[in-house]
């Protein structure tokens, strides 16, 4: 891929929360963008850290034994293994990085887990 992509563009073109969007891949990775709101659900990835880069808004991180604020412009990551669970009062728009294996919703499951992620 060698095109440009605009990721206000790409943005734009979705609405759903919590469903994040294939717009790049690299090295075994994906670039995902998503929106969020509310709260998501406890979870955790065996394999994978999960890096967030917040492009508009800011969100907690919850952990089991720490909230962790995210704004506009600073990211975090998440380390392979640890339970977590974003949560955002307002919606905020997020970039991440994870490997193309990486499940949603790690090993939980449940109704919000995606099987398959739309490529925009």
């Amino acid at each position: 891929m060698t095109d440009v992509v605009n990721l206000q563009k790409k943005l734009d073109s979705f609405q759903a929360h919590w469903e994040p969007k294939i717009v790049g891949e690299l090295n075994g990775q994906h670039v995902r963008l998503a929106k969020f709101q509310g709260e998501f659900i406890w979870h955790s990835h065996a394999e994978e850290d999960e890096f967030f880069l917040v492009l508009s808004g800011s969100f907690e991180m919850l952990f089991r034994d720490k909230t962790v604020t995210v704004n506009e412009g600073e990211f975090l990551i998440v380390p392979r293994g640890v339970e977590h669970c974003p949560r955002a009062e307002n919606e905020v728009q997020v970039m991440l990085f994870e490997p193309a294996a990486t499940v949603n919703t790690g090993e939980t499951g449940g109704p919000r887990t995606l099987d398959q992620l739309d490529q925009i």
